[in-house]
């Protein structure tokens, strides 16, 4: 499978969490051509503050590899991944990010900080941003659009 396809299965996820009231982002964890990983927001529908979709994605991979270390694996996420999540695929080594969107706000990767680059980061990923970024960002928009008028317009 290409970057488009786990990027597909990303947003079914995502699909997912906005069913579910959540704010839609999902995320899939792949080794070799092996999906060992899939999470979408759960925050709101756990009680728990980190249960983003990369963490819950990173949790069932390392779960399903007996390993916290993921240092072969690719996460794919719809949204550009915050300050924690940065921090949790440094800690599993993760090799590779795929991102859909940007999140100009919270953003860590380019967006708000480059955390993926600060200076002492002894681990390396490879970063890959934009695939299917229109999908991604009209979720998000539609998302926050039906909940806050005038969002998706940007008024």
């Amino acid at each position: 499978m290409r970057d488009e396809d786990y990027m597909r299965l990303a947003l079914g996820l995502a699909d997912e969490a906005a069913g579910n009231g959540e704010v839609p982002v999902g995320s899939v964890v792949v080794m070799g051509d092996a999906v060992i990983g899939r999470g979408f927001n759960s925050s709101v529908t756990d009680h728990d503050p980190s249960a983003h979709a990369e963490v819950v994605a990173l949790r069932q991979a390392a779960l399903a590899q007996r390993s916290f270390r993921l240092d072969k694996a690719t996460l794919y996420v719809t949204l550009e991944p915050c300050l924690m999540c940065c921090g949790a695929l440094l800690q599993a080594r993760v090799s590779r990010l795929v991102y859909g969107a940007r999140e100009p706000r919270t953003g860590a990767v380019v967006s708000a900080h480059e955390a993926l680059m600060a200076p002492g980061t002894t681990h390396h990923i490879a970063i890959t941003e934009g695939i299917l970024a229109p999908a991604c960002r009209e979720r998000l928009q539609s998302f926050f659009g039906s909940r806050r008028p005038g969002a998706a317009t940007g008024e």
